[in-house]
């Protein structure tokens, strides 16, 4: 297992540990204090996990690679340049995102050197998986969430003229007998978005082989995110106006019952799953 080739990587993750050692405890600090990236020292263990028990696979045609590594390792260290340039221009989550992705530029930089291009395309899931340790730059966010905002809406909107309730819709805003609601940032849905894109990620590596059945269900998280966020919005309304307004200021459903919304839809999207990799078996048994 220490062989030479290994003691290198091992050796060339020591340097990036001391390298990106204080910012990777900013991200630490960080992951702890967001409502979006407390899943983020769960990604390596997944990475390292997928590594050993794919190991056979990934690790039986090793070749040193110094013209394909050592440019990956060099833009590594241009991005931290950057990082430690623009320091005190960018905000905590843009300058660790920008670190962070130099960190993982480098670990793959020094498994091409070590390990070579044919070993680092064999590993390229659990390796290219580490990017979801980077936060997503503040710019790509906001986008990211206007876009859930803009669904949910539209879906809760759908939902509240199917119920038959009474209201009136101004642009993020429902108003019904006796509340008003917004459909405001902490109603897109962004956090379970990214848990259930994670998770979809995995179940694409593990179940279904074909790249247009993986790209279907990675895009099925969307319409299924947007009818959840619609459901509960809808149905904590409803709650609160024909029922108590307290569902609507002091419930656990409105605060901390994101789960009970979740889980239906990962029950959805894992069924979207099944008939994806149902339709799969059937196309390889055809052309058996």
């Amino acid at each position: 297992m220490f062989n030479k080739r290994n003691l290198l990587f091992l050796a060339c993750c020591f340097v990036a540990l001391l390298m990106f050692y204080e910012p990777l405890k900013d991200l630490t600090r960080f992951s702890i204090h967001s409502m979006y990236y407390s899943h983020i020292w769960l990604v390596p263990l997944v990475s390292m996990f997928f590594l050993f028990t794919e190991r056979k696979t990934i690790f039986h045609n090793q070749d040193y690679s110094v013209r394909a590594g050592i440019p990956v390792i060099i833009i590594s260290i241009f991005v931290y340049v950057l990082y430690r340039k623009y320091y005190g221009s960018l905000n905590q989550n843009d300058y660790v995102s920008l670190v962070t992705f130099a960190a993982i530029l480098f670990v793959n930089g020094a498994f091409i050197l070590c390990y070579g291009v044919r070993t680092f395309r064999a590993a390229l899931f659990p390796l290219l998986f580490l990017i979801f340790m980077v936060p997503i730059p503040t710019f790509l966010m906001d986008r990211i969430i206007h876009v859930l905002l803009v669904g949910s809406a539209a879906a809760t909107d759908f939902l509240f003229k199917i119920s038959g309730a009474p209201y009136l819709r101004e642009g993020f805003t429902f108003h019904l007998p006796g509340i008003s609601i917004e459909v405001a940032k902490v109603c897109s849905g962004i956090r379970s978005s990214l848990a259930l894109f994670i998770t979809l990620v995995i179940a694409c590596h593990l179940f279904l082989k074909t790249t247009w059945r993986q790209i279907v269900l990675l895009l099925a998280i969307y319409p299924v995110t947007v009818l959840k966020n619609g459901v509960r919005i809808v149905t904590i309304s409803l709650l609160a106006t024909y029922v108590d307004e307290r569902f609507l200021t002091h419930s656990w459903l409105h605060h901390s019952g994101g789960i009970v919304f979740f889980i239906p839809a990962l029950i959805v999207l894992g069924l979207v799953l099944w008939g994806l990799r149902r339709g799969e078996r059937i196309e390889v048994k055809g052309e058996r």
